[in-house]
């Protein structure tokens, strides 16, 4: 069974960083890719950024590029979102999810974080 926690979340100051983490479990890390995800209140989830391990490649929503960069640790089965000068607009709750290199989408989430940029 997949399992991903996520931590790391909090409030911060505009300007401020963060790095969220994403312990991982229960497949195997080096088929995979994993995802972080966010949704602000009253909005939809939307995608900030994956890696995958096949190749090692990444992407990243526009509103994060430059800012954010997403990184993993295989020998802890860890997943990191650091995140630079933040802006209010990245107040959300941040989920890590996980997909075989197979499948069409993501399928197992973790319970989330929240991060609050306060201005």
């Amino acid at each position: 069974e997949v399992q991903l926690v996520e931590s790391g979340g909090g409030l911060v100051q505009a300007g401020g960083s963060l790095r969220l983490s994403c312990a991982a479990s229960g497949f195997t890390f080096d088929d995979y890719a994993i995802g972080w995800f966010r949704q602000a209140p009253g909005k939809e989830r939307e995608g900030v950024s994956c890696i995958r391990s096949s190749d090692g490649s990444t992407d990243y929503a526009d509103s994060v590029k430059g800012r954010f960069t997403i990184s993993t640790n295989k020998a802890k089965n860890m997943v990191y979102l650091q995140m630079n000068n933040l802006n209010p607009d990245d107040t959300a709750v941040y989920y890590c999810a996980h997909k075989s290199s197979s499948a069409g989408s993501f399928g197992s989430w973790g319970q989330g974080t929240q991060v609050t940029v306060s201005s």
